[in-house]
């Protein structure tokens, strides 16, 4: 059985995408501060998809690698897995991304990045496929072995490029795990600093991955916008 909790670090994590960046701002301070987050990012309702500078397009080998846990709020609220996820810490996974365009931006392929990351956590047995709702790129659901789903919603998101060869971004999802005995939701925030090194191909990423409990949860007002837990990762891109 897929703990619920290794599903939150997956998927939530499948628009993916750490370098230390000095220019100041929102998205740059946020990740100079982990661990120590006290609310959620400040992000603005998702309008269509997120676009991307013209250094990601084409195809991708990523490398993501979890440097750093939390649990900010502990003992009071820890999600259930938590201590199991640190077997992943300094652990590389490899897999493949593609960025295209989309009219006149350049996107994630969702449908394809999120199949690659959830086969390279879960194996290729359990993860069935992607599929990003037709009407709303926002929605993706990731349909597992014995009948079982997570459907994520992009509600919130933010950028800043405080130069040409540095993207940030931030987006919150509200996420449904269905097929088990109840329906469990969850909110999940991914905030990255992409940086293009100048005269390479390559990009390297600082992400955080941090997860928030939703009013359904009966430890909801412990922490409130607080999240329960944190993880950071270290990415790598090489061309495929």
């Amino acid at each position: 059985m897929i703990r619920k909790a290794l599903l939150s670090l997956i998927c939530s994590a499948i628009v993916l995408f750490w370098s230390g960046i000095a220019v100041a701002s929102p998205l740059s301070d946020r990740l100079a501060q982990f661990p120590d987050w006290q609310t959620k990012p400040p992000v603005q309702a998702a309008k269509g998809d997120l676009g991307y500078p013209d250094w990601f397009a084409g195809d991708w080998q990523v490398t993501t690698t979890l440097i750093d846990l939390a649990a900010p709020i502990a003992p009071d609220v820890v999600t259930p897995g938590f201590e199991s996820n640190r077997a992943y810490l300094d652990q590389p996974i490899p897999f493949a991304v593609r960025f295209v365009k989309a009219g006149r931006q350049l996107v994630s392929d969702r449908a394809y990045n999120g199949l690659n990351l959830a086969k390279a956590y879960l194996g290729d047995r359990s993860v069935l496929a992607v599929k990003v709702d037709p009407s709303n790129p926002n929605r993706q659901i990731t349909i597992l072995r014995g009948d079982r789903q997570l459907v994520s919603t992009v509600t919130g998101r933010a950028t800043e490029s405080p130069n040409a060869e540095t993207f940030l971004t931030s987006e919150v999802f509200q996420q449904e795990f269905r097929g088990a005995p109840q329906l469990y939701f969850n909110t999940v925030e991914t905030t990255t600093a992409y940086q293009h090194l100048v005269g390479t191909p390559e990009i390297t990423a600082d992400q955080v991955t941090a997860i928030y409990l939703s009013p359904q949860d009966p430890d909801y007002f412990k922490a409130g916008d607080r999240p329960v837990a944190l993880y950071r990762y270290r990415l790598e891109f090489q061309r495929g």
